[in-house]
C-alpha cells in the first residue's frame, strides 16, 4: 500500500479516538492532515465535517460534508451531520430533508430519529415528531431524554423537571452566543423588567439564579453590596465569571442550592429560569429558607392558563399559571407584592406572554 495512503490512515484513526474522546482541536488537525494526503475521501470529509461541527465552525461543517455526499449520495453519516448543521443555521426544512434521507437510509439509528423528531416538533408538526421520537426509544435513544420530548408533545405526562442534561446541554451550547441572541433576535427584556420593579434601592446581598451569562449583574450590580450567581451550565457560569460583575459565580442547581446554602440573602432574582424548572415547590421553600426577614424575591415565567398549575410546552419549556404562583407564596409565607403581564421574548415571529412576579418576605429588614 502507498505510503501516503498509509500515513493518511494513522492520522484517520488517531482523530477518531480524539473525537472519540471529546478532544476536538486534536481530532480537527488529524483528519485535516489525512485529508492533505489523500484529498476527497468521503470518510474523512465526513468525519472532519462533523468535527467543524463540534466546533463551532458550522459553515465549513456543511461544506465538507456536502463534498463527501457529492461522492457518496448515500452516505447516511454525513446526511445526519449535514442535518445538524443546516438546523444550526436555522435552515430546518432542509435538514429534515437531510436526516428523512439519512433515517431511511440507515433505521436503527436512534440519535438520528430523535433529531428528525426534533426538526418536525421544532417545525410545529406534531404527529410526525411524536412517530420519530418513538422510533428513537424503540432504536435505543436516551429513555429520559426522549420521554421528555414525548412530554412537551402532549404524548406523556409532563415530568416535574425537565432531565438535568438536557438543560446543561442546552446552555453548554449556547453560553457564546447567548446575550446577542437573546437580547438581539428574541428582544429579551426581563432584566430590566425585573430590577425597575424592585422596592429596595440598595440590598446586602443578592443571589442571580440561574444567572446565565450575567444578563442581570449590570442592573443588579450598582444597587448591590454582594452579588452571587449560580448556573446548571458549566460554560454560562465561566461567561459570567470573566464579566467580572459578580464576587461569586457556582456551578449548581437551583434547588438545591437553595435548599442546602448556609447563606443567606436580602434580594434573589430569577430571569426566565422557571422555564426550566417545572414544578416550583422546592424552589419556594428554599427562597424562604435563605431570605433574610424584609427580602425581596422577583422572577418572570411564561404564563398558562389560570386553569393550569404548570405545563410543559411544545417548545420544551414550561408555562406557569399567577393562581399557581400564588399558592405557593401563601404556602411558603410570602407576600405579593405585584405581578404584571410582559411579552418575555420574540419566539418564531410571536410575542411569548410573559408572568413577572415581585414576592416579599414579612418582617423587618435586618
Amino acid at each position: 500500500m502507498d505510503a501516503r495512503v498509509e500515513q493518511a490512515k494513522a492520522f484517520f484513526l488517531q482523530g477518531l479516538a480524539h473525537y472519540r474522546a471529546g478532544r476536538f482541536e486534536s481530532a480537527d488537525r488529524e483528519f485535516s492532515a489525512a485529508l492533505a494526503l489523500v484529498p476527497g475521501r468521503p470518510s474523512t470529509l465526513t468525519n472532519l465535517g462533523a468535527t467543524r461541527l463540534k466546533l463551532g465552525r458550522v459553515e465549513e461543517a456543511a461544506r465538507l460534508l456536502r463534498e463527501a455526499l457529492r461522492q457518496e449520495p448515500d452516505n447516511a453519516e454525513a446526511l445526519g451531520h449535514l442535518a445538524a448543521a443546516l438546523a444550526e443555521t436555522g435552515q430546518r426544512e432542509q435538514a429534515l430533508e437531510a436526516i428523512t434521507r439519512a433515517v431511511a437510509l440507515s433505521p436503527g439509528n436512534g440519535a438520528a430519529w430523535s433529531l428528525r423528531g426534533t426538526l418536525a416538533r421544532e417545525l410545529g408538526r406534531r404527529a410526525e415528531a411524536a412517530q420519530a421520537y418513538r422510533r428513537a426509544l424503540a432504536q435505543g435513544a436516551d429513555p429520559q431524554l426522549t420521554s421528555y420530548y414525548l412530554a412537551g408533545l402532549a404524548e406523556e405526562s409532563a415530568p416535574a423537571a425537565p432531565p438535568r442534561q438536557y438543560v446543561e446541554q442546552l446552555f453548554d451550547a449556547y453560553a457564546q452566543d447567548f446575550d446577542r441572541h437573546l437580547a438581539g433576535t428574541l428582544q429579551y427584556r426581563a432584566p430590566e423588567i425585573l430590577a425597575a420593579g424592585l422596592a429596595s434601592p440598595r440590598f446586602a446581598a443578592a443571589l442571580d439564579l440561574g444567572c446565565g451569562t450575567g444578563l442581570c449583574a449590570p442592573l443588579l450590580r450598582p444597587r448591590c453590596d454582594r452579588l452571587e450567581g449560580i448556573d446548571l451550565s458549566a460554560n454560562m457560569v465561566d461567561v459570567a465569571r470573566a464579566g467580572g460583575l459578580y464576587d461569586e459565580v457556582a456551578q449548581a442547581d437551583v434547588s438545591e442550592f437553595l435548599a442546602t446554602t448556609p447563606r443567606r440573602y436580602d434580594l434573589l432574582v430569577a430571569a426566565d429560569v422557571f422555564i426550566y424548572v417545572g414544578a416550583l415547590e422546592r424552589v419556594f421553600e428554599g427562597a424562604a429558607r435563605v431570605l433574610q426577614p424584609g427580602g425581596a424575591f422577583c422572577f418572570s415565567l411564561e404564563a398558562a392558563d389560570e386553569h393550569e398549575g404548570f405545563v410543559l410546552r411544545m417548545s420544551l419549556r414550561y408555562a406557569h399559571s399567577e393562581r399557581y404562583i400564588r399558592m405557593l407564596a401563601a404556602h411558603a409565607g410570602f407576600d405579593v407584592l405585584a405581578t404584571a403581564r410582559h411579552p418575555l421574548r420574540i419566539d418564531q415571529g410571536q410575542p411569548v406572554a410573559g408572568l413577572f412576579a415581585w414576592l416579599r418576605k414579612p418582617g423587618a429588614t435586618s
